[in-house]
């Protein structure tokens, strides 16, 4: 049984401004003061693991090891099934050192090219993942994971949202990530779903 979430207080284990107000607007009915790793000046650990799970567990367990309170971290990502699953946990590389979404979004179309893929729905699937791990300074961890199916699209489209959501359209929607507004977007994201799961399991 997983274990229910008491405190008053949560860090948020991000430097990420806009993950880190999807996290306050997602847990703003529970009454818990969120704080982010930016706001406390944590620094962000290296993230050496090779799947979602483990790279949200260390920032998860980082930021509760420093911070002596309960922590919540993330680790998502954008698996596009034409180039085997990448960019995958190595999404933020992608958008080179000086972490540009623009950067990402525009190898993955480089990438099209150079392997020749073509422009349908199969065969620009992807899929975005959302690991969250929540630890308590004890290290216990609780983990749950969502994702969200859709399809690349040329150009990007849309100023809302952060990351790679301007070139991705969800399945059964006519638009991008970032034409959406926050409430729809939250509501069927690969976060919005795994926050659903953690809510269920920790916070009810």
């Amino acid at each position: 049984m997983a274990r229910r979430f008491a405190s008053p207080k949560l860090v948020v284990a991000t430097h990420n401004h806009g993950k880190a107000e999807e996290f306050r607007t997602m847990l703003s009915g529970f009454g818990v003061e969120i704080v982010s790793m930016a706001d406390l000046g944590l620094p962000a650990p290296a993230e050496t693991g090779t799947t979602f799970e483990t790279n949200a567990a260390i920032k998860a367990l980082a930021a509760t090891r420093a911070s002596k309170l309960p922590a919540l971290a993330d680790d998502s990502g954008l698996s596009v099934h034409a180039l085997g699953g990448e960019p995958g946990v190595y999404t933020a590389d992608w958008e080179g050192p000086q972490r540009s979404a623009m950067v990402g979004m525009q190898r993955i179309q480089d990438e099209f090219k150079k392997r020749g893929v073509p422009d349908t729905d199969a065969e620009r699937r992807a899929t975005f993942h959302c690991v969250l791990a929540l630890a308590w300074p004890d290290e216990h961890v609780e983990l749950v994971h969502g994702t969200l199916d859709g399809r690349i699209v040329w150009p990007p489209r849309g100023r809302g949202g952060h990351g790679y959501d301007p070139c991705f359209q969800p399945f059964g929607d006519g638009r991008t990530n970032a034409e959406m507004s926050t409430a729809e977007k939250n509501a069927i994201s690969h976060r919005g779903r795994a926050f659903a799961k953690l809510v269920e399991a920790c916070f009810r």
